[in-house]
């Protein structure tokens, strides 16, 4: 499948990352935050020194960014109407409100979205960072809203997309969006030692991720990709005895901490990708996760990645991917990291039939993002059109002392 560069007349980033890559009809485009990567925030995304009660920042902001994504959209051959996914990433989220407000605004049939808490952003004062990925109308394939009996969201999103044999699905919570956490998805409260809130919170969420799915002429089998954010990785053993009753052949997935959820006493939040029509599964030399879900798949010419990380699952962080205690100013904990995951990925797409030259998606989940510049200078080293890229901060991974996850989506052929 053919890769085409996007250049707009947005602010071009610091970092080595391009704005967007056009991919057969899809779109995808880096994550983009209210900075022009000169001055820090864009003066015209903050409010007025002498004027601090007009305005708000997360409005100006949101405005600001999808604004810029408008223009990306505009020079790929598509436009804001023909989103498909979102995912948005906020330092607080008593900033959501304001952030939906303007939302509202760019979107007529507002696309399936995932929002979530980040402890930070590449800028210091951005407070949001927007994560799309569009079709191009006209290239032989078409939307459709998908709508199911699951409960409806009270904020401005779409229970999920479908797009030729693909379908997109907003990431869900375990709330009825009436009471919040439902009876159901919780403890008793006079039996609070009967029962886990994690495993019902799960269940009920893919109870309904069922139902959405049903609705788009799916199943769970078809589910490809999975990112699945907890507010406390303690969940994570529950989360995953859970998961492995839903799925077969579990998914590639990334399961990365939050620093929170939109509705409260809410556990986790899963975000879904599926498609009609089959899948190969993808297995390399690369280290065999603990957990229940596949290294890889390929949807024809997609190829779906789970999140790695630096760990061969039997020691923790292997040797080869940590500075050596007798040695310790020599090397760099984050870069080795950084290098051990790109080289297992590399394994995962040339099983595949693709390369690291093919990726047209980069999520990185970074625990502490003064680790950001070690590894960027890294991936500079495996990407020579490097593919547009999401960064933000988690408040933790699976594996003790890893650094950073990765998450790709590349093509073949």
């Amino acid at each position: 499948m053919k890769i085409d560069i996007v250049t707009s007349g947005a602010p071009r980033p610091l970092a080595n990352y391009n704005e967007a890559f056009r991919a057969g009809p899809l779109v995808f485009a880096a994550g983009q935050i209210a900075s022009d990567f000169k001055s820090g925030v864009a003066p015209e995304a903050r409010r007025g020194e002498n004027f601090p009660f007009y305005g708000s920042d997360i409005k100006l902001q949101t405005r600001y960014i999808l604004e810029n994504l408008k223009k990306t959209f505009a020079a790929a051959g598509t436009s804001l109407e023909n989103t498909l996914k979102a995912q948005v990433f906020l330092t607080s989220l008593e900033h959501f409100s304001g952030f939906d407000e303007v939302w509202k605004e760019y979107f007529k049939v507002p696309p399936p979205r995932t929002t979530i808490g980040t402890t930070g952003l590449l800028v210091p004062g951005t407070l949001v960072e927007i994560d799309l990925v569009a079709f191009v109308p006209g290239a032989g394939v078409e939307r459709q809203v998908v709508r199911s009996a699951a409960p409806q969201p009270l904020a401005n999103y779409t229970e999920a997309f479908s797009c030729g044999n693909l379908v997109f699905l907003a990431g869900q919570l375990a709330s009825d969006f009436v009471t919040g956490v439902p009876p159901e998805a919780r403890r008793t409260p006079g039996f609070p030692y009967y029962g886990s809130d994690i495993k019902r919170q799960t269940r009920f969420v893919l109870e309904n991720i069922r139902k959405t799915l049903q609705a788009a002429g799916c199943t769970m089998d078809d589910v490809v990709k999975a990112q699945v954010f907890l507010t406390d990785l303690a969940d994570f053993n529950g989360m995953d005895e859970v998961w492995k009753e839903y799925f077969k052949t579990p998914p590639p997935r990334t399961t990365v901490g939050t620093s929170g959820l939109l509705v409260q006493d809410t556990r986790v939040e899963i975000d879904l990708i599926a498609a009609r029509g089959g899948r190969q599964v993808v297995k390399s030399s690369a280290p065999t996760p603990m957990a229940n879900y596949s290294e890889a798949f390929r949807v024809g010419d997609i190829v779906f990645a789970a999140g790695q990380i630096a760990s061969d699952y039997r020691t923790g962080v292997p040797p080869e991917a940590r500075v050596d205690p007798n040695f310790p100013y020599y090397g760099s904990n984050i870069k080795r990291q950084t290098r051990y995951i790109l080289e297992n990925l590399k394994k995962t797409f040339e099983a595949a039939g693709s390369s690291l030259d093919q990726v047209v998606k980069a999520q990185v989940f970074l625990t502490d993002l003064a680790n950001f510049n070690g590894f960027d200078e890294v991936w500079k080293e495996y990407f020579k059109t490097p593919p547009p890229r999401t960064t933000v901060g988690t408040s933790g991974l699976l594996v003790k002392d890893t650094l950073v996850e990765i998450d790709l989506i590349g093509v073949a052929g």
